[in-house]
């Protein structure tokens, strides 16, 4: 377990919202995205992803996704920003 897991922070961002091509990450329509929230880790994150998820599973074109933004935050996992 690294510093950054121990210390319990690290940030995700869930949202989703319903695609134009299933293949491809392009959304219908950006003003209807549903931004689920931001997480201290990973499984938290999960948790919510799993709930939305769920809750849309009548709707093929819905996808929800988790974005690690403690990876975009520092990149290079040196504790630092940028």
């Amino acid at each position: 377990m690294s510093a950054k897991e121990k210390d319990g922070q690290l940030l995700h961002f869930v949202f989703g919202g319903e695609l134009d091509d299933l293949k491809k990450a392009s959304f219908r329509d950006l003003a209807k995205m549903d931004m689920v929230g931001l997480y201290p880790d990973y499984e938290s994150a999960h948790v919510a992803w799993k709930a939305k998820a769920q809750q849309t599973v009548d709707n093929a074109h819905m996808r929800y996704f988790i974005v690690h933004l403690h990876r975009i935050l520092d990149p290079d996992g040196d504790g630092l920003l940028g």
